[in-house]
C-alpha cells in the first residue's frame, strides 16, 4: 500500500556547475520558484556580501555554504571556484537582481566557459527592465549603459557619445549623485523625458517621468536614496524636407514595393504615409 506521508529524503543533487540566480530586487516575493529549488539543491553559493544573501537564504529556510565573490575577488579566487565546479554545483547571485548586470560576475562565467564548465542561467528580476517598464518611455529597443561616471567631464562625454542613438537610454544611478546626472542630461541632451525609478517593488516603489529640470526641482526637495534606474528617451525624430523624402523614396523605390518604401520612409522622418504615397506613384511615373 502506497503511504501518503510526507518524505523525509533529501532533494535530488544538481549536476556539477555554475549556477546564475537572479534574486529579488526589494520584495522577497519575486524569488522564482526554480530559484529556490536550485538554491536548496545546490552545494555552495558564491555572492557578492555573505551578509546580503545569509538574509535571503534565511528568509527561505535554506542553509548552504556561502562563498565571497566581488569584484575585488582576485584570479586565485575565481580558480578556485571554478575548480569546485567540477564536481559540485555552485550558485552564483549579486546581492539583488540578476548577476552580471553590473554586478560581479562575467570574468567568472567566461573562465568557467573556457574551461567547459557546464553553465546554467535562472531568470528572474533585473531593475533595467523593472524601471523600463513602469516608464512609459519606448522600449520596443532600449540600451542599457551601466552606471555613469562620476566624474563631470567624463559624464558630458558618456552623454554625448550616445546622443545620436535612436533608442531609450537606460543607466543605473545612485540617489546622492541623481541631481548632477540630471543636470548633465539636461545640458548634453536638451528636449529629452526622463524618468527615475526608485525603490523597485519595494513598499515606496517610485516612478516619475518629466523634464530633467522637472525631476531636479523635486528631487532636490526630496532627497532620494539607494539606487535608481534612469531612463532617457530617444531624440525626437527630425522631418526630413521634400527633397530629402524624394532621395530616400527614390532609394527605397529600387527594390521595395510601393508600401513598403512609403513604410520605411515615413518611420524614418515622421512624414505623413499618404503623402508620402502619393509622392511614390509620381515618382514611379517618371
Amino acid at each position: 500500500m502506497t503511504s501518503n506521508a510526507p518524505s523525509n529524503a533529501k532533494p535530488a543533487t544538481l549536476s556539477a556547475g555554475l549556477y546564475i540566480v537572479a534574486t529579488p530586487i526589494g520584495n522577497l516575493g519575486d524569488i522564482t520558484l526554480r530559484a529556490v529549488d536550485v538554491l536548496k539543491r545546490c552545494d555552495g553559493v558564491a555572492c557578492e556580501d555573505t551578509r546580503v544573501t545569509g538574509k535571503l537564504l534565511k528568509h527561505l529556510g535554506i542553509s548552504k555554504p556561502l562563498w565571497r565573490y566581488n569584484d575585488h575577488s582576485e584570479d586565485n579566487d575565481r580558480q578556485r571556484l571554478i575548480a569546485s565546479m567540477r564536481d559540485r554545483a555552485v550558485v552564483l547571485v549579486s546581492d539583488a537582481g540578476t548577476p552580471l548586470i553590473s554586478d560581479p560576475g562575467y570574468r567568472l562565467v567566461r573562465d568557467a566557459r573556457e574551461q567547459g564548465i557546464e553553465i546554467t542561467s535562472l531568470p528572474g528580476a533585473c531593475a533595467v527592465v523593472t524601471g523600463l517598464t513602469l516608464s512609459g518611455l519606448p522600449n520596443d529597443r532600449f540600451l542599457f549603459a551601466g552606471f555613469l561616471p562620476n566624474k563631470d567631464k567624463a559624464r558630458g562625454d558618456v552623454l554625448a557619445e550616445l546622443a545620436p542613438v535612436d533608442t531609450t537610454l537606460v543607466f543605473y544611478e545612485t540617489g546622492p549623485r541623481l541631481l548632477k546626472s540630471l543636470d548633465a542630461i539636461a545640458a548634453v541632451l536638451p528636449g529629452r523625458e526622463v524618468s527615475v525609478a526608485r525603490e523597485l517593488t519595494k513598499l515606496h516603489e517610485e516612478c516619475r517621468t518629466g523634464s530633467p529640470d522637472e525631476l531636479s526641482a523635486h528631487y532636490s526637495q526630496h532627497p532620494p536614496k539607494g539606487e535608481i534606474v534612469l531612463m532617457v528617451s530617444p531624440p525626437a525624430k527630425q522631418k526630413a524636407n521634400a527633397e530629402d523624402a524624394d532621395a530616400m523614396l527614390a532609394e527605397a523605390l529600387k527594390d521595395m514595393k510601393a508600401s513598403q518604401a512609403v513604410a520605411k520612409v515615413a518611420k524614418a522622418t515622421g512624414l505623413d504615409r499618404k503623402l508620402l504615397y502619393n509622392r511614390a506613384m509620381e515618382l514611379r511615373g517618371k
